[in-house]
């Protein structure tokens, strides 16, 4: 582990991180909050062609750049893989990582379905590495706010989910349109609507059911609208778009009130992000209140957490087990669009 000086004084402990790969995620999003966190030091980054490893290095401030990953995995110094890479590049690659003795951090979803995630899992146990998944929304103090405001009683009994996320992009070269990879809008947004109403209700599907409309040049699913059954009579429904006007929005059913999270997702790290609750005593928004929470970056927070846990800290809330979880629940939802009927996870 990497031990910085300061004033003489060994300064807090630090997790050494190389990044596999340049993907934008990485480059816009992750890199640079990780680089301002308390207990991650991102050293070295990959990619299969040297110039374009460098070149990232020098624009996000990294000391080092590999043209292989396999150089990243061998440096002896680099404590933990963050993987970026394409969804079917994910399983090999964090095995792979493991197997060279880092840890991992690997981008959601983990696999393409839970026989692979499960690969994870025992990977993770043959050799004593944490693996996590990047459902960074896990991390932001919104979500853990809305938990404890649903399990907490605070509108009742929670029955119902009704979750959105859409984006627009129709370019046939990104990696999200190419089925082939694990493109498509069910693995890349529509996981959060389901991991996070698992979070919310503190449980797993007992059924599901979805229908999706694919596109017809590209063969992903542009827009998929699913339902799933928990027990004691509470349901997520939710649509996922990769073609349709951006949109976020999820929104709490109870009886006694409701929950809405404004930007539930990509929350904004520049202005505080804000929970609607309403006691619905009426459709005018008379019982409405306002909570806000403070400006927080959930990248930050998701690899301090991740290092925190590396370094012998507090253990990760939500463990590698949970992607086979959610990945079960994913591929119900894909068994239900061919076959039309409901299917059990």
């Amino acid at each position: 582990m990497t031990i910085k000086e300061t004033a003489g004084k060994p300064a807090a402990r630090k997790v050494n991180w190389g990044v596999l790969s340049t993907a934008k995620i990485g480059r816009v999003h992750v890199i640079p909050a990780m680089q301002q966190g308390e207990r991650s030091v991102v050293a070295a980054i990959a990619s299969r062609d040297a110039a374009t490893a460098r070149k990232v290095a020098d624009d996000l401030g990294i000391e080092r750049a590999y043209g292989s990953y396999e150089a990243l995995l061998a440096a002896p110094d680099i404590d933990a893989i963050y993987n970026p890479l394409p969804n079917h590049l994910h399983v090999p690659w964090t095995i792979k990582a493991l197997e060279a003795g880092k840890h991992v951090l690997c981008e959601k979803p983990v696999a393409l379905n839970a026989e692979d995630a499960a690969l994870l899992v025992e990977a993770s146990a043959r050799t004593g590495k944490i693996v996590a998944e990047a459902f960074m929304v896990r991390h932001h103090p919104q979500w853990k706010a809305a938990r404890e405001l649903v399990q907490g009683g605070r509108i009742g009994e929670a029955r119902a989910i009704q979750t959105v996320f859409a984006y627009h992009l129709t370019d046939p070269g990104n990696i999200r349109n190419n089925p082939e990879i694990g493109g498509g809008g069910l693995y890349d947004i529509g996981c959060y609507a389901i991991a996070t109403a698992r979070y919310l209700f503190g449980g797993e599907p007992e059924r599901v059911v979805a229908s999706f409309d694919i596109d017809p040049d590209m063969g992903t699913d542009r827009m998929a609208t699913g339902i799933a059954e928990f027990s004691g009579a509470r349901h997520l429904a939710f649509t996922s778009a990769t073609q349709l006007a951006p949109a976020q929005r999820v929104t709490v059913l109870g009886t006694k009130g409701r929950i809405e999270i404004e930007i539930p997702f990509n929350s904004p790290i520049d202005r505080p992000t804000r929970i609607l609750v309403d006691d619905g005593r009426d459709l005018f928004g008379t019982g409405r209140e306002l909570i806000e929470l403070p400006v927080s970056n959930q990248y930050t927070l998701q690899g301090d957490a991740v290092s925190a846990a590396i370094l012998g800290g507090p253990p990760l809330e939500v463990g590698i087990e949970d992607a086979v979880l959610n990945m079960r629940v994913i591929d119900a939802f894909f068994r239900s669009a061919a076959s039309g009927s409901w299917e059990r996870p």
